[in-house]
């Protein structure tokens, strides 16, 4: 008999299955609240799981568990925390006006995704907020949303990953309804919604997983607490819990990827590991719904070995994000080489980003004293998620400021062509499209007095390897999240209006040329200037070439190009982005070899049919 699954599960006619795993305690009690409030023992499967049916506990219906007669908690398979991560569940009902029958997904190759904190991307801060500035992010040429995590969290404030119920969708964001009508609104403008999801751990304050089962290992540990039990005793459950999770994303919110955080945090020795299993179940599931479920993971690790097919000794994740690419690229242009920068620099680097991998595959890391990654060979470089800026990167300075806040317009454009015209998919932070300069600082909003003096003083001696000078802002105090919050007004300046019709005309070209999403990436430089790199492509009988200088002076270079009329499709120094003016002209007819100009800290796209 297969176990049932955990959670509260709505039945027909008013009735729902309560399921828990409780494999050490050898009585539950179903507590239900209300004007009718009942307490109703559970009855103990051998498995460890303990289940009830109820009459007359339909959807609205808050409940909790008493564990041998004396602890009360939270279900850890609620769907809904409506009172927090301290107050009762609530049952909630699968049913929604879905109205995406003739969603398919798209190619993960098409993906432009916008990375986005549901708190911080309006004033409101809800999921219905969102969804009316969906018009605007189709316009702009976004294919996919990612949402930061939106699992219940400790009060209103947070980035989302001190989630404590991995099933749950934040209260104060819209709930589960809220989230399920975004992302309907997301499919109905034609755009794929993903989700970030932790599985390495849970947030410290509404942690009460561990009372019910060995949901936790002392063998291992991570940066954020206690290491998840992924190839101990009881393991098999605990992968079902997290499993369960990931498939309802997919299931009952209509996902189509998930983005997995820190993978290099999930600790796990066993022959078959979690992520395999998470891997081959979510391709089963795609299977079943006959539409592309992609698995997304983050992991500093620089292991081929996560997005290598099973088929290949892999644990067959689809894409994963690369910290390299934005490492080299951020310190070319900040000229900052203080902590894990350090490893970075020079051009060469950003040359070896260019070909779609790790820069970092075996060498020597400095920053690490030991050897680091290992060779992407034969990976695509559409498995490879890159950016110029995400919540990490920016979040995690000592004030959370925005590249824009760091460096000249100039540069602002060329990482957006780094990114964006590049071979692997392209990833923009919120507001990146416009200049956008508010910071976006680490934000919390505890209740715990001990724990908030902890993080308090965990972010300071975060900083420490940077030197960075000034206060680090509190993440406690509400001004710090407020200040996070984009400036959709800024929009309407002269300045971000060019950027936004910048990064607008860069993914209408990576649209309207196939080159740019499939073509073989073959990089040369740096050339003799030191600055300068040349980006080459091909793919079904176009060319297309993306020259890059990366330095702070004019440069002019000569390279082979086939014979032909070339088109000048790009140049991020034209007067009409507040550049200083380009120098070529817009079509060239080549014969062998020729001279490129390019402007400082600028990028120039040729193409030939």
């Amino acid at each position: 008999m297969m176990d049932p699954s955990p959670g509260a599960m709505c039945l027909s006619e008013g009735r729902c299955q309560f399921t828990v795993w409780a494999p050490l305690h050898n009585r539950v009690v179903l507590r239900l609240h209300g004007k009718e409030s009942r307490t109703l023992p559970m009855q103990r499967l051998e498995n460890g799981y303990h289940t009830l049916e109820v009459e007359g506990a339909g959807a609205g219906t808050r409940y909790t568990y008493v564990l041998n007669g004396t602890s009360e908690y939270p279900d850890p398979a609620s769907r809904y925390q409506p009172e927090g991560v301290h107050g009762p569940s609530e049952v909630c009902t699968e049913e929604f006006p879905w109205t995406d029958e003739d969603w398919s997904g798209s190619p993960l190759s098409d993906y432009v995704i916008y990375e986005l904190h549901v708190g911080t991307f309006t004033d409101e801060g809800t999921f219905e907020a969102a969804v009316k500035r969906l018009p605007d992010l189709k316009a702009l040429g976004i294919t996919a949303i990612e949402l930061m995590p939106v699992a219940q969290f400790p009060g209103a404030r947070n980035w989302g990953y001190d989630g404590t119920y991995p099933y749950a969708v934040q209260d104060s964001y819209g709930g589960p309804a809220g989230l399920k009508r975004f992302v309907d609104a997301c499919h109905s403008h034609g755009i794929s919604a993903v989700l970030d999801v932790v599985y390495n751990h849970f947030g410290p304050e509404g942690n009460y997983a561990g009372e019910f089962g060995p949901y936790f290992t002392d063998r291992y540990k991570t940066p954020w607490g206690r290491a998840m039990n992924f190839d101990g005793p009881y393991s098999d459950d605990v992968r079902r819990f997290f499993i369960g999770s990931a498939l309802q994303w997919f299931r009952e919110y209509h996902f189509d990827a998930l983005r997995l955080d820190a993978l290099h945090a999930i600790l796990d020795t066993s022959a078959y590991p979690f992520l395999s299993e998470l891997a081959d179940e979510t391709q089963a599931e795609s299977e079943r719904q006959d539409r592309p479920l992609y698995l997304i993971g983050e992991s500093d690790l620089n292991d081929p070995r996560i997005i290598k097919t099973r088929e290949c000794g892999g644990m067959g994740l689809h894409a994963q994000w690369n910290d390299d690419y934005h490492h080299a690229l951020h310190t070319l242009l900040t000229g900052e080489v203080i902590g894990y920068y350090s490893d970075f620099g020079s051009i060469e680097h950003l040359e070896q980003a260019l070909r779609g991998r790790y820069v970092y595959s075996g060498q020597y890391s400095a920053y690490r004293q030991r050897r680091h990654g290992a060779p992407a060979e034969g990976i695509s470089p559409d498995h490879f998620v890159v950016f110029a800026q995400n919540h990490d990167q920016v979040g995690n300075r000592l004030a959370g400021d925005r590249l824009a806040a760091l460096v000249s317009y100039d540069a602002l454009r060329l990482a957006a062509a780094c990114v964006v015209l590049g071979p692997s998919i392209p990833l923009l932070f919120m507001g990146e499209e416009y200049g956008e300069t508010t910071p976006f600082p680490y934000f919390v909003s505890h209740s715990d007095a001990q724990l908030i003096e902890a993080v308090r003083a965990g972010r300071q001696e975060e900083f420490a390897a940077f030197q960075w000078k000034g206060k680090v802002p509190d993440p406690q105090d509400e001004q710090t999240f407020l200040t996070a919050k984009l400036n959709w007004a800024m929009r309407q300046s002269e300045r971000s209006t060019t950027m936004l019709n910048y990064y607008a005309e860069l993914l209408s070209l990576r649209r309207a040329l196939p080159v740019l999403r499939h073509g073989d990436a073959q990089v040369e430089g740096p050339d003799g200037t030191g600055s300068v790199l040349l980006l080459r492509r091909a793919h079904e009988g176009t060319e297309a070439i993306l020259a890059l200088n990366v330095g702070r002076a004019d440069q002019s270079i000569s390279t082979h190009l086939a014979p032909g009329t070339w088109s000048r499709r790009l140049d991020s120094a034209d007067e009409r982005w507040r550049g200083p003016g380009g120098a070529m002209p817009e079509h060239v007819d080549f014969n062998g070899t020729t001279t490129l100009h390019l402007r400082s800290l600028s990028a120039i796209l040729l193409s030939k049919e």
